[in-house]
């Protein structure tokens, strides 16, 4: 079997020319100056990314990695957490804090709704003295986007650390860490900036560093400690590593974060959203039924679709893999067999990649015996695509 054609997954996505070429480039000792300073390059213009003046810390390993050292590092037992579920990803950081002794309180709606502020608002009035709030910013497995704007603020006047989980959001949809009162956020690479899936890129504030350093349980002299990242590299000058980094992950976050800036961060998260109506249009025109119940909250970096009747979500895809050479996904978790996702981040935001995702799936949905109307999903998908920049923002 060979590669895909076209990665228009839940991610990793397809990465630039710049980014591979930039993971492409010659090794060299993570203590010369030109990587020392490249690093630290990075470190700035992630803070650029996250709209933020906090600590930026470049974790080595996957984003769930950077997620467990921001768990680990700041909660301890009979902490009060409040997780809000709209979610897998949510509800498995909710396993995470009651392994760590947490008393966790969760607020849960429907994987096919997103969070409320005001039910959030009524939970933290009840309780008075949650220490920690968490919540996924966007939820990749349901393609649904929280309002993390309001529940942020909300939750700090209440008195609480708060964390967010920003993976697929960041670089595709608004993200302002200091204005909405966010302590400690973790994104990754590999969705909408289309970077290498090997980096956390993590963000603390003092709050949080305060908090981890209370923590008798917060790891040191470990993998997973942010605070061996705050003594030895941002209290030591940015001079000394805590860990050996991996110097072509570096370069291709740098390379990715830094084809993002340059395009210009609003012109990026507006690219994004054309993207994702573009495929919701195109779905629903198929007779196709989005998985959000609304597209208030839909998210955009995937577009998820209820499996029809008729349709099996593994047959299917391996159908429009093997036929078509597009790779679409199906739901994660607990949704795996009841949802299909079209991925639209990155270069598979651009150009006309969203039609490429809607026309093999419509396809691969006829060749098995499922009816929809391919010729208005392409038509719909198309009349988003040819709209002017200044439609989309209004």
């Amino acid at each position: 079997m060979h590669e895909p054609d076209f990665t228009l997954s839940a991610g990793p996505t397809m990465s630039s020319l710049r980014v591979q070429q930039a993971q492409g480039r010659p090794m060299i000792f993570d203590y010369d100056p030109v990587f020392q300073e490249h690093f630290r390059e990075t470190e700035r213009m992630v803070a650029e990314l996250f709209r933020t003046t906090k600590d930026v810390v470049l974790m080595q390993g996957e984003a769930v990695l950077g997620i467990e050292a921001a768990a680990r590092g700041v909660v301890s037992p009979g902490m009060k957490c409040l997780n809000l579920v709209s979610g897998v990803y949510a509800k498995w950081f909710g396993d995470w804090l009651r392994s760590y002794e947490a008393e966790v309180v969760e607020v849960e709606v429907p994987y096919d709704e997103a969070l409320d502020p005001a039910q959030v608002g009524e939970e933290l009035e009840r309780h008075g003295d949650f220490e920690f709030v968490a919540l996924v910013h966007s939820e990749t497995p349901s393609g649904v986007e929280n309002p993390l704007a309001e529940i942020g603020p909300l939750a700090k006047r209440a008195g609480a650390l708060v964390f967010a989980d920003v993976v697929s959001a960041v670089g595709g949809t608004e993200l302002r860490t200091d204005d909405w009162d966010v302590d400690i956020v973790v994104g990754g690479p590999q969705k909408c900036l289309a970077g290498p899936p090997g980096m956390s890129l993590c963000v603390v504030g003092e709050d949080a560093w305060a908090a981890i350093e209370r923590n008798p349980n917060a790891p040191r002299g470990s993998f997973l400690s942010l605070l061996d990242w705050r003594e030895t590299w941002i209290e030591g000058g940015r001079v000394k590593y805590p860990y050996t980094p991996s110097v072509s992950d570096v370069n291709g976050v740098h390379a990715a974060v830094g084809e993002c800036l340059d395009d210009g961060l609003d012109a990026v998260i507006s690219r994004h959203a054309r993207a994702a109506r573009a495929c919701r249009e195109g779905v629903k025109a198929m007779g196709l039924e989005l998985w959000p119940r609304s597209e208030d909250y839909a998210a955009h970096c995937v577009t998820a679709i209820r499996c029809p009747e008729g349709a099996a979500v593994k047959p299917t895809l391996t159908h429009i893999r093997e036929r078509y050479g597009v790779m679409l996904s199906g739901g994660y978790g607990e949704l795996t067999e009841r949802l299909f996702r079209l991925g639209h981040m990155g270069p598979g935001a651009r150009s006309l990649y969203p039609l490429v995702a809607v026309s093999a799936f419509g396809r691969g949905l006829l060749d098995l015996g499922v009816e929809v109307d391919l010729a208005a999903g392409a038509e719909a998908t198309l009349r988003v695509l040819a709209e002017s920049e200044e439609t989309v923002a209004a």
